[in-house]
């Protein structure tokens, strides 16, 4: 049993068109089904539902053989135990930091001022503004980024941006990208081993889905 740990959302619906390029199809929707594990077409593959953030996790001490995280949780949990050998191009969007409309993040940044930043994101936050020399406190916070600036818990926000309309709509702006961000398929290394013929035939598929 080959077992492929997907998160709810849009990563699930942009995997499900390389699911079927391998020739498999998950039998249950998660959107009205309460079931965590879902089963396919394919007696010898199941799909696990977690929480995004827990992807990695499970494919690094085995409870998935391989699973699909945006490059974002990747860095955050880093890369031990797996293997990465695809970038999907799914569930694309970037990295920013943003701030208040009314804020001069460009003068606070020439004169050296401390930031306040706030982000769930800390390990690419803290790695972005070191490379930059700008010193900054960073906030940990694990939802609702907009409030910080709009408070006054932060100075600026370090979050993921699609198409902009939550910062705008909370009159925040874009100042800086950070980073491009899409999906990944992360394998578990032993797996790879033991389960090696399987895994690489839904390697090759999602490649071939990927780059057609």
């Amino acid at each position: 049993m080959i077992t492929l740990a997907l998160s709810k959302g849009r990563i699930f619906e942009e995997t499900l068109p390389l699911l079927k390029a391998a020739g498999i199809e998950v039998l249950d929707n998660p959107e009205t089904s309460r079931k965590l594990i879902l089963a396919t077409n394919s007696p010898e593959v199941q799909v696990v539902l977690v929480r995004a953030s827990d992807v990695p996790t499970y494919v690094q001490y085995g409870g998935a053989d391989l699973g699909v995280a945006g490059r974002d949780v990747l860095i955050e949990h880093g890369l031990d135990g797996m293997y990465q050998p695809l970038d999907l191009n799914i569930a694309r969007c970037r990295m920013s930091v943003a701030v208040r409309d009314d804020f001069d993040y460009a003068a606070a940044i020439k004169q050296g001022s401390r930031i306040r930043v706030a982000t769930k994101y800390t390990q690419i936050a803290r790695q972005h503004f070191a490379d930059k020399g700008v010193h900054v406190d960073l906030i940990k916070l694990y939802g609702s980024m907009e409030l910080a600036p709009l408070t006054g818990l932060a100075d600026a926000i370090v979050d993921l941006v699609s198409t902009g309309n939550t910062l705008k709509a909370n009159h925040l702006v874009e100042v800086e990208k950070v980073m491009e961000i899409s999906s990944r398929l992360v394998v578990n290394q032993a797996a790879l081993k033991l389960k090696r013929e399987p895994l690489r035939r839904m390697i090759d598929a999602f490649a071939a889905a990927t780059t057609s």
